[in-house]
């Protein structure tokens, strides 16, 4: 019970910081950040993450050892299942609506292809959360059954444990995928061939290197693209050819807001 106090008041505290995130990420740009601030929000969540890890995951686990090395004697146990029941119906809750929107927005897309892919930190965290909290609260309510079932309190301290550790794992999870943002984690290898081909399949255009990308917020990604141009072709061509290069890229991929285009010479060995 005291982990599922500690997991639902961190929680709470996770979606307050991810809301100040998602405000924060909406500033304009300002000459100090040209691109914006799309990236505020990975760091808030990375933040959420480290604190599901510490005070979710960590406190939990140590008070579970405390409980088992020192097991508190059994009381009545009435009042702990119905403050389990009442959160899991909330969670439960919680996890549905968070879990139809994703589906609403992902159409079409299989689920774990589309968390996969997901770049909005707000969308895989509460996700994550949720299902996190619904199996914690299972684990709890094992946890008090069989520490009274079998008259083994070390049993309850054993459960905190095991909440302290799925929290951690989350929290892991979470970590790598804000990692990833915040470096500069780019489109997959297949987008990115995609955008050289829209490249390529212009007329005008000899050849185009691999594009270089970089998700500067959950939608928002920049693009830079080299490409050699026919030597014959005029400075009009070469204007109207980067301007239909870039409607198609931003066609097939809304998300791309930033695309540049250098044309130049491409040694073949940018050239696949």
């Amino acid at each position: 019970m005291m982990s599922e106090g500690i997991h639902s008041a961190v929680d709470s505290g996770n979606g307050v910081l991810l809301l100040v995130g998602r405000k924060l990420s909406q500033r304009e740009a300002t000459p100090d950040h040209p691109f914006g601030h799309g990236k505020e929000l990975y760091f808030w969540s990375l933040m959420v993450a480290v604190l599901i890890f510490g005070l979710g995951g960590g406190i939990s686990a140590y008070e579970g050892v405390l409980h088992m090395l020192h097991p508190p004697p059994l009381r009545d146990p009435t009042w702990n299942y119905f403050v389990l029941g009442a959160a899991a119906v909330f969670e439960s809750g919680s996890l549905a609506i968070a879990l139809r929107q994703f589906l609403k927005t992902n159409r079409g897309i299989s689920f774990w292809r589309a968390l996969k892919s997901s770049k909005d930190p707000i969308t895989y965290t509460v996700l994550a959360e949720d299902s996190a909290a619904v199996l914690g609260l299972g684990v709890a309510a094992i946890g008090v059954y069989l520490s009274h079932r079998l008259n083994l309190p070390i049993l309850d301290g054993a459960a905190s444990v095991v909440i302290g550790i799925l929290l951690a794992g989350v929290a892991v999870l979470l970590i790598g995928e804000s990692r990833g943002l915040l470096i500069g984690e780019g489109v997959r290898p297949e987008t990115a061939l995609a955008i050289r081909d829209i490249a390529v399949r212009d007329p005008r255009v000899r050849a185009a290197a691999m594009p270089l990308s970089m998700y500067l917020g959950p939608d928002e990604v920049l693009v830079t693209l080299d490409v050699d141009f026919e030597r014959d072709s005029t400075a009009d061509e070469i204007v109207t050819a980067v301007a239909n290069i870039e409607r198609d890229i931003r066609r097939q991929y809304p998300k791309i807001t930033r695309i540049y285009i250098e044309s130049q010479s491409i040694s073949l060995g940018q050239v696949q």
